[in-house]
């Protein structure tokens, strides 16, 4: 399998499969969300777009990056999340890189949306798919954030059948620009397990495949066979 690893800005053509990764936070976000009984997730590529809909559905659930804003129900925080029942309901995901790093792939037949929580799973997809090319689309720092470079190439190695150790890549993680600002309250709209929450590997069965429905790009989780 051949894998490319570029930054939002250096997407020159629409891939074939892109998987876009947002370690700290949106995609381990994503996945709680799931898990806390989401049906879909609609990524939305502004914060004007993003209350637009949810007046249009005020029920709805709106996310964001930084801290609690008006009009919106909830902030970009696995350990904030992890407690709310959203049960049957459709969030809104609007942050700075993850949700801008899907919609400039929305048109590739195959877009699976990542971060280590799904790092199996997602691999798992890739494998079943059969691509022998895959446009891994690293979202923070402008390409160089490490922890979703690290996430990359880790699910890389598995999709490629090789017998990866994940410690490494943990690590990276672990050390990365992001984790620093989290743990040390740079970044707002944070809590204390944030950090713990983004790099606990494979903690759900499941990947997240999103597609255009109606103009609007939304995720949904994606059930991987043997995860």
């Amino acid at each position: 399998m051949d894998s490319s690893f570029l930054g939002i800005d250096d997407l020159t053509d629409t891939p074939p499969v892109a998987v876009v990764v947002d370690v700290m936070r949106a995609f381990t976000v994503a996945a709680w969300a799931f898990a806390r009984g989401a049906e879909k997730i609609v990524l939305s590529g502004s914060l004007e777009e993003s209350l637009a809909l949810k007046a249009r559905h005020p029920e709805w659930v709106a996310l964001k990056d930084g801290p609690p804003a008006p009009g919106f129900d909830a902030v970009n925080s696995p350990g904030l999340l992890r407690s709310v029942d959203l049960g049957g309901r459709t969030v809104v995901q609007k942050t700075t890189a993850g949700t801008v790093g899907a919609l400039a792939v929305k048109d590739a037949p195959l877009v699976l949306c990542a971060s280590f929580v799904v790092a199996e799973a997602t691999a798992e997809v890739l494998r079943i798919s059969g691509t022998d090319r895959v446009t891994f689309v690293v979202t923070g720092e402008g390409g160089k954030a490490d922890e979703d470079l690290a996430c990359a190439q880790y699910i890389a190695g598995r999709a490629a059948g090789a017998g990866t150790d994940a410690a490494g890549f943990l690590r990276r993680g672990d050390e990365s620009l992001a984790a620093t600002e989290l743990r040390e309250g740079v970044r707002e709209g944070v809590h204390p397990d944030d950090v713990e929450l983004c790099l606990e590997l494979d903690r759900f069965p499941f990947a997240m495949v999103a597609a255009l429905e109606d103009s609007l790009m939304v995720l949904r989780p994606h059930p991987a066979p043997g995860v």
